[in-house]
């Protein structure tokens, strides 16, 4: 068996439109994504940004259905893959892979290094035994690792750092389409998630990838993304080109954000008041616009009306009564 051949298309590879979860408990439901909508085009990267407990990382197992959505519309490639029978979605999730935050416990402990690469072509009995494992070793190298002394290893012989080059090597196998890195760096040093960044940046030209990159950090996602939305209590607030985004930013909450990245020079001065106040509870989000109990800039109108996510410029959309431009005319 074999997974089947990738379409070719112009059109985005990726639409996620009214993408909604919810979580389940005894007393409650807490929707943790609440109508999320975007699209990705091929080759391009988008970078999906918020605070912890924004919905961002439920997104991104939900476009891959490693976590099924409650309600939405999730199209890959051109197929719906909501309505999918479990052996088509099977095939269909081969083009879109998953590289996940802790590197360490996304590998088997008890496997080999090159045994973990190989495993994709194994499922789906690509080439013969001895193939796969010529793969796997060119896939550890094109990843930085060298498999002649690294193959034979186990993960918890490796850093942080290494276990995600390896975690890279074993989702780009199949060739996917589509890769979803869910805060691939946050749990490295500073230092490796450099190393990481331009080994993803190389990567994503040489195997012509699509990719959502999940993180919390807006300064790692500037270098990576082509276009960056901001995600604020499981909705979208703001999207925008990363340079466009940084330069100007719309929305109260992505300018505070960025107000909040440390500067090494002390004569800086950004603009935007820095975030403060706690996150309020997704089983009970704030009535109209949900940032509006940490907003410096509330009116009676944001508690009254949910502001709908509206294109102000050309690729710039903002969900917000009173966005930056409005403000200083």
């Amino acid at each position: 068996m074999s997974p089947p051949d990738s379409p070719a298309s112009d059109e985005a590879l990726l639409e996620v439109k009214d993408l909604v979860v919810d979580y389940r408990t005894r007393h409650e439901i807490i929707r943790a994504v609440s109508g999320v909508s975007f699209s990705i085009s091929r080759g391009e990267t988008l970078g999906l940004v918020g605070e912890s407990g924004c919905g961002k990382s439920t997104t991104g197992r939900s476009v891959t259905l490693v976590q099924r959505p409650t309600s939405g519309s999730v199209v890959f490639a051109g197929t719906e893959l909501t309505t999918l029978a479990p052996s088509r979605l099977r095939q269909e999730r081969t083009k879109m892979q998953m590289v996940f935050q802790d590197p360490i416990s996304s590998l088997n402990p008890r496997r080999r290094i090159l045994d973990i690469v190989a495993e994709p072509l194994n499922i789906w009995q690509i080439g013969s035994p001895e193939d796969r494992l010529e793969k796997a070793a060119q896939m550890l190298e094109a990843v930085g690792m060298d498999p002649g002394e690294s193959g034979h290893r186990r993960p918890q012989e490796f850093s942080g750092g290494q276990c995600q080059r390896i975690s890279i090597a074993r989702a780009l196998i199949l060739r996917p389409l589509l890769l979803v890195c869910d805060e691939p760096v946050s749990a490295l040093d500073v230092s490796v998630q450099a190393q990481i960044l331009n080994l993803l940046h190389d990567l994503k030209h040489e195997y012509s990838l699509t990719m959502l990159f999940i993180a919390h950090d807006l300064a790692v996602v500037k270098n990576a993304s082509d276009r960056v939305a901001v995600m604020y209590l499981g909705r979208i607030c703001e999207v925008a080109p990363s340079e466009l985004l940084y330069e100007e930013p719309q929305h109260p909450y992505s300018a505070a954000l960025l107000a909040s990245i440390p500067d090494p020079d002390p004569r800086s001065l950004r603009d935007g008041a820095p975030l403060t106040g706690d996150l309020p509870s997704p089983a009970d989000p704030p009535s109209g616009c949900r940032f509006r109990t940490r907003c410096p800039h509330a009116q009676p109108l944001c508690e009254q009306v949910e502001p709908p996510l509206e294109e102000i410029a050309p690729g710039h959309l903002v969900a917000c009564h009173f966005p930056e431009a409005t403000r200083h005319a």
